[in-house]
């Protein structure tokens, strides 16, 4: 453990920056705020959209809702496309500077944004008229564009490949960005939706694009900057070469995490709770939002306190890291506050706003609880694997392990995802829209389940059963080490 005199601060730290790296972190930071404000604004915006949709138009054409099945199946392609933009990413950074290839992703994001917009007011939408709700009612959708719901799958999806391009390149999220993102929700909820209606709400996320576009090429790159040798090998040869060793990288990744229990205990402790926090967050909040409180636009009010929570889960981490040896007593926190969720099988709230905000309040500790246990558990997974990354020259085994375990989280929630909406929205039509008898059984159930096996793998490791447990895997791995250095293998005696 790291002597607290010899922490560094912040400002200590940003002294040893030039003029020009400072400039280019202020572009950079300011581009990465920019996007997350209007990435909030737009996937909070579409999701209610296609909810509201999809019950209008099953309740226009007089059949079954298939309502969050529908946005289930939207939601999780998604994350698939994410998947596949972070593959195709990979061989335009070696063809062109990672500067002009996020600029590009993040504006193509626009364009698949704007495409939303334009089909809407081609086909007779029109930003929401004031004193609609009450001369029509809330749940009138008329100015809505008439076009086929199901054509959003498509350019959601397609959206999808851009966003994976950016959030793989920007990697750390600074707290004062995930503060950005919690404003985004918030704006979106309380002033766009209700002005504009969802169907043209996201009409900012464009031109907030553009702008983080521009920051970004504003960054000025050192001269002796090139672009990787090799580079003029066709770009789909390339691609295809980034399919292949992402499905080896993720095998080698799943031969790593079984082989040792030093490892195996990662799969449900990330992979688990990855999907665990975006299910309560996507799907969930979605579920209360529009059939507890009436109102789809509410579910970023809650993803809102859900975003406060992942910034003091974060703040959390930074602040104690020299208390907290290994991020198992993060996870056990994150596994025991899911347990949280079994007040909303029992709340039949008022269809109002502040019922929102009350959900709000008690999605911050379940996200806190995520948000250190990932944070802190990215952070041991790179200092595990560091011996095995320096013996290994062809695949990276951190890259093959967080490979693995992301990809298990995607096909969890593609799967998931719909079949659960597919059962709310049964439950809903048995029920007059009473979906707590569901609730009990994919939050409170589900997640009681979830929490067991985290809490479970947590005592996998050697040295664990303990409240604050340094691990003896890591231990001995430490002593290996100090050895090495100590004893040259050459003047190594058997006795």
């Amino acid at each position: 453990m790291s002597d607290p005199k010899q922490r560094w601060t912040v400002l200590d730290s940003w002294r040893f920056f030039t003029a020009e790296e400072k400039r280019n972190m202020a572009f950079y930071i300011l581009g990465i705020m920019l996007y997350k404000f209007g990435l909030e604004a737009y996937n909070g915006s579409v999701i209610a959209l296609a909810t509201n949709r999809y019950d209008y138009d099953a309740f226009v054409g007089g059949y079954q809702r298939r309502t969050f099945e529908r946005v289930g199946l939207l939601q999780g392609l998604n994350q698939a496309f994410q998947c596949l933009g972070s593959i195709l990413i990979a061989p335009l950074i070696k063809r062109f500077k990672t500067r002009t290839v996020l600029a590009i992703a993040v504006i193509v994001f626009a364009i698949f944004a704007s495409l939303l917009l334009i089909i809407d007011r081609a086909t007779g939408g029109y930003i929401k008229p004031s004193g609609w709700d009450n001369k029509y009612g809330a749940e009138n959708y008329a100015y809505y564009g008439d076009y086929n719901t199901d054509a959003m799958i498509p350019i959601y999806c397609l959206s999808g490949i851009s966003y994976g391009m950016v959030e793989l390149i920007r990697r750390v999220i600074p707290r004062d960005i995930v503060v950005t993102g919690t404003g985004g929700a918030l704006a979106t909820a309380l002033a766009l939706i209700p002005a504009c209606g969802n169907n043209q709400s996201f009409i900012i996320t464009p031109l907030l694009y553009l702008c983080a576009a521009a920051s970004w090429f504003m960054i000025r790159l050192p001269h002796s900057y090139q672009v990787e040798a090799g580079s003029e090998k066709n770009y789909l040869l390339q691609v295809a070469d980034g399919c292949v060793l992402f499905v080896m990288s993720a095998v080698k990744g799943m031969q790593i995490v079984f082989s040792s229990t030093r490892f195996v205990w990662l799969l449900p402790g990330y992979s688990f709770a990855l999907f665990g926090h975006r299910f309560l967050e996507n799907n969930i909040a979605s579920y209360v939002a529009k059939r507890y409180l009436g109102n789809s636009a509410w579910q970023q009010i809650i993803v809102a306190g859900s975003n406060f929570g992942e910034l003091l889960g974060a703040l959390f981490v930074f602040l104690f890291t020299n208390l907290v040896h290994t991020p198992i007593p993060w996870l056990r926190c994150d596994a025991l506050l899911l347990l949280i969720v079994w007040y909303l099988p029992f709340w039949y709230p008022p269809k109002k706003v502040s019922q929102a905000w009350i959900a709000a309040a008690t999605f911050i500790p379940i996200s806190f609880g995520w948000a250190a246990g990932d944070v802190s558990l990215a952070a041991y997974i790179q200092a595990s694997l560091a011996r095995l990354e320096a013996e290994e020259n062809s695949i990276s085994p951190l890259g093959a392990v967080m490979g693995f375990l992301y990809s298990t989280y995607i096909i969890v929630y593609a799967i998931m995802s719909p079949l659960v909406g597919k059962y709310i929205d049964k439950i809903g039509d048995e029920h007059d829209d009473v979906i707590q008898p569901g609730i009990f059984n994919i939050a409170g159930v589900h997640f009681t389940v979830l929490s067991g096996i985290m809490l479970a793998a947590t005592f996998i490791p050697r040295g664990s059963w303990s409240l604050n447990p340094k691990l003896l895997d890591d231990i001995e791995l430490d002593d290996d080490d100090s050895s090495d250095e100590k004893i040259p293998s050459d003047r190594v005696v058997d006795v």
